[in-house]
């Protein structure tokens, strides 16, 4: 059987793999030079990774990319209130990509986990010492997206092959890019204290509210847990509606996507031009949507009478997940079972080439509790959608 219209286009375009979390730009083979030079000149360089883990040699190897959304306002179009930022990592996704290049899954990792720092220096030149439980998101305000590769080295054990972080104003633009994507929240969302507001049922986001929706994490009982789940449905969704005909038949849009990401990230010196990121879009161009998949490092939140209550603990079992990483094999029924799917994210009205069926609704992150298992009832997952402000 011939390749339907949709399956060809698939084939002329470039998928490069940006952040926040997971995210494809998508470039025309056809590009004119002068609109290809005003992407590359848009893209900017931060420091080096320097390595604690030693790369693997193969010929084909995988590739593991550091995916970071900042909560600078230090950037134009980022004022998006009067606070000031921390200058943080506020959204931090490993994006595993299998040797093949066929298949990916993200991992979050919680900003508020507790974990060892290595000694940094930033993009600045300050020297910054090593430190002990220390909050996730602080190596990047110490030292910058570089620093958090090093971390992620050290708490994992894998090598970080590049990162990329992207602004809010970024974010914003992308998802305008392609005429907004689709959310669907069980209860309605009332943050008076961020005038944060969302009716209940399925809508599509555009600007300032999907930022608003991203962001929010006060809203649901799990906090910055719930946010997460929501950043990997709402990512899931992006990416299915960028690889929609609405999309990949509209070259407009495709480069406005394209242009409001060049214009909003930073990527370790390696692949800081759109040469090298599309040399990497073209090694993912066979990538299927049923293979792209989000979960959760298994963690736990720190009891009330912890002296560190309101951080994370990321689990034991972490390790086993960090070993399917390294080891380039898929999440195994372990951490499937909590998967969020490109193909059909709980947040999608509508599924490319599929009947745009919701996928079975993600529970807790996998842990060592049972209450997280993977073979939860129904009635249990759908409840755990509810909690995470996820539709079941």
């Amino acid at each position: 059987m011939p390749p339907t219209t949709e399956a060809r286009d698939r084939r002329t375009v470039l998928i490069v793999i940006l952040s926040t979390l997971l995210v494809l730009a998508v470039v025309t083979a056809g590009s004119v030079m002068l609109l290809y030079r005003h992407l590359d000149g848009r893209l900017a360089a931060g420091a080096a990774i320097k390595h604690s883990i030693k790369k693997s040699h193969q010929p084909r190897a995988a590739l593991n990319l550091l995916l970071l959304g900042v909560d600078t306002r230090a950037c134009q179009g980022c004022g998006i209130d009067t606070e000031k930022g921390a200058d943080g990592s506020d959204t931090t996704i490993l994006l595993h990509v299998a040797a093949d290049r066929r298949s990916a899954y993200g991992i979050s990792i919680p900003r508020d986990a507790l974990v060892d720092r290595p000694a940094c220096t930033s993009t600045s030149g300050k020297r910054t010492a090593a430190a002990t439980e220390s909050i996730w998101n602080a190596a990047f305000t110490v030292g910058g997206a570089a620093c958090t590769a090093q971390q992620l080295e050290k708490l994992t054990g894998i090598y970080v092959d590049h990162y990329l972080t992207i602004n809010f104003a970024g974010f914003m633009k992308m998802v305008d890019a392609v005429h907004g994507v689709d959310v669907c929240i069980p209860e309605a969302i009332n943050d008076d204290a961020h005038h944060i507001h969302f009716d209940a049922g399925q809508q599509e986001l555009t600007g300032r509210k999907a930022l608003d929706y991203v962001r929010e994490r006060y809203s649901t009982a799990n906090s910055d847990i719930g946010r997460m789940k929501r950043q990997q449905a709402f990512l899931a969704s992006l990416i299915n509606k960028v690889f929609s005909a609405g999309t990949l038949t509209k070259p407009t849009r495709l480069y406005g996507f394209a242009d409001a990401l060049t214009g909003s990230i930073t990527t370790d010196p390696d692949i800081a031009s759109l040469g090298e990121l599309v040399k990497l879009a073209r090694q993912l161009r066979h990538a299927d949507l049923q293979h792209v998949q989000f979960v959760t490092v298994p963690n736990v939140a720190y009891a009330r009478d912890s002296p560190h209550w309101g951080r994370v603990r990321i689990l034991p079992s972490a390790k086993r997940l960090w070993k399917q990483v390294a080891a380039d094999r898929p999440l195994g029924r372990g951490f499937s079972g909590d998967a969020i799917s490109a193909a059909a994210p709980p947040n999608a009205s509508r599924a490319p080439g599929g009947t745009g069926t919701p996928s079975s609704s993600p529970s807790s992150s996998p842990s060592d509790s049972p209450s997280s298992s993977p073979t939860s009832t129904p009635t249990r997952s759908a409840a755990d959608a509810a909690a995470n402000g996820l539709c079941a």
